[in-house]
């Protein structure tokens, strides 16, 4: 019987999203490596067996759900796969979480729907026969209901709340509470981590996964919270891995007013260490920087991509290559995040756990650099700016020049997630001194073809300007290779333009592709820019 269920299960999930599947689709898996009209931010990547096909193993990553577009997260949890021998395939498995009802079967709100999910994570436990049950901890943000636990014998789900409170059905029992994290040890011991602006830890009791174990007591500021004296400056997203080893905690870490000669933000991932699972732990470093941090000509910082918001993630190994997965901010507001990914470097010597900065890139799994004869959405953009420096108002960004927008499925059916013609995030605001950066394209494919041109997609608005393309950044050492001239007259509906760029038949290997907007009118977009690619 549980073995049709299971079937029955399996089917009933690839059915629902066969419209994903039901047509080849470009091998795109670049920033964000999910499609583009997905929004999936606090990504928890793991490495599990594919439970349909024995010996094989798949990535899977669970997060929130920006779907509500006018607040964070939404009412359900999906997640998202890829094989580990083919990263640039991801597959859509489904929801594997609502919560809808209480212990009881009664709604939990008058209106039937479930309460907003956040940040979850995943664990695999293994039993003494060998059994796998995996546990999420979905963090429904509703009084009392901060622990929920759920179990599946798939890592795909779907999960069924295991932790109803007996006594109010309504509730759950469990001590985890904001952006939880929790790790099964060699040993067995379970632990758990939470926390916003403050951290904690518990050792947790296997007979729950969500209370703390008897006869032990919750550790308070396992690391130094936001507000205290001390390097590690907690603000949220508490992730946490074993690695040779060592115990490594990674969080989102709020930076001091003025470092890197920006304004103070939580759009970091840092890391701390230790060898002990609850402390003291080691403060590593910066793992993943949301902002894309730049400098000028001068050595001044740049105010570039997304100025502030938040960022959640965590790191992962996969075929012997660790990524820092996380996620930025999209859009006008906080609420269109996109899951990001990035190479790093792993290691532990002499004791010290050392894990360098990725970089912010366009590249995602594309580490050998983007294919120029490929195209692309303007929307995978790692760099942007305006004439002025961006400002985060939370929860809403505001722009003088250029910046994504974020386009939404809302209920087509598309047969290819990844394909442009229906999906793309543009590039819009694209007013004088605006700044579009892409890093990297690989031009050995391009190399000795001296009749390149580049060719963009564009909607022109009527404005008098130009489209200066540099290979390299044109604030500090870029060289102009081209460019495109929008007048006033032209028609304002999609619109292809080209230009040549010969030199560009010189250059080989990894090299950033900026557009550099200008205009005699301050203020006034010239156009949006959709798609761009080489021919």
């Amino acid at each position: 019987m549980k073995h049709i269920t299971r079937t029955v299960h399996h089917i009933v999930r690839m059915l629902s999203f066969i419209f994903l599947l039901s047509a080849p689709y470009q091998l795109m898996a670049i920033n964000p490596y999910l499609p583009l009209w997905e929004y999936i931010p606090d990504g928890e990547p793991y490495v599990f067996e594919d439970p349909d096909n024995p010996g094989k193993w798949r990535v899977y990553v669970y997060g929130s759900h920006d779907s509500m577009k006018t607040e964070y997260c939404g009412r359900e949890q999906v997640v998202w796969s890829a094989s580990i021998d083919n990263l640039n395939e991801w597959r859509y498995d489904g929801i594997i979480f609502e919560s809808k009802k209480d212990a009881n079967g009664q709604w939990l709100n008058p209106n039937g729907i479930g309460d907003v999910l956040y940040a979850p994570d995943v664990m695999e436990y293994v039993d003494k026969n060998g059994k796998k049950t995996y546990y999420l901890y979905p963090n429904n943000q509703a009084g009392g209901r901060n622990g929920m636990v759920a179990k599946s014998d798939r890592p795909d789900g779907p999960f069924v709340v295991c932790n109803w409170s007996k006594e109010t059905p309504n509730t759950n029992d469990g001590v985890l509470g904001f952006d939880p994290a929790v790790f099964v040890d060699d040993d067995g011991k379970v632990y758990g981590y939470w926390g916003f602006e403050k951290s904690y830890a518990a050792e947790l009791d296997p007979e729950t996964m969500a209370t703390v174990k008897p006869g032990t007591e919750i550790v308070e500021d396992m690391i130094s919270n936001r507000n205290q004296e001390g390097i590690f400056r907690f603000f949220e997203a508490s992730s946490i891995r074993k690695i040779q080893g060592k115990y490594v905690f990674v969080y989102s870490r709020w930076t001091s007013e003025g470092e890197y000669g920006l304004p103070g933000t939580n759009y970091t991932l840092a890391y701390a260490y230790s060898d002990n699972p609850l402390g003291p732990y080691t403060y590593g470093g910066t793992i993943i920087d949301g902002r894309g941090r730049d400098t000028d000509s001068e050595g001044k910082a740049i105010h570039t991509a997304t100025p502030s918001g938040n960022t959640h993630g965590s790191i992962q190994e996969i075929n012997g290559q660790w990524y820092v997965f996380y996620h930025r901010q999209n859009g006008l507001n906080e609420y269109a995040r996109q899951a990001m990914v990035a190479p790093i470097d792993v290691q532990v010597t002499d004791g010290k756990v050392i894990i360098s900065e990725g970089e912010y890139t366009s590249e995602g799994f594309e580490t050998e650099g983007l294919n120029p004869y490929k195209k692309y959405s303007a929307g995978i953009a790692c760099y942007y700016t305006g004439p002025e420096p961006s400002i985060h108002s939370w929860p809403n960004m505001i722009y003088s020049g250029s910046y994504i927008i974020p386009t939404y499925l809302d209920g087509k059916t598309y047969t290819n997630p990844y394909d442009l013609s229906v999906s793309s995030n543009p590039v819009i605001n694209n007013t004088d001194g605006s700044v579009i950066g892409y890093k990297y394209f690989n031009f050995d494919h391009t190399h000795g073809n001296k009749g390149l041109k580049i060719v963009m997609d564009i909607v022109p608005l009527g404005v008098q300007g130009r489209i200066d393309i540099y290979v390299g950044n044109p604030k500090k050492d870029g060289i102009k290779v081209g460019s495109i001239t929008l007048k006033k007259n032209m028609k304002q509906g999609m619109t292809e333009v080209k230009a040549k760029v010969p030199s560009i038949s010189k250059l080989s290997g990894k090299q950033p592709l900026f557009f550099a907007i200008s205009s005699d009118t301050p203020g006034a977009s010239i156009c949006e820019i959709h798609h761009f690619g080489f021919e």
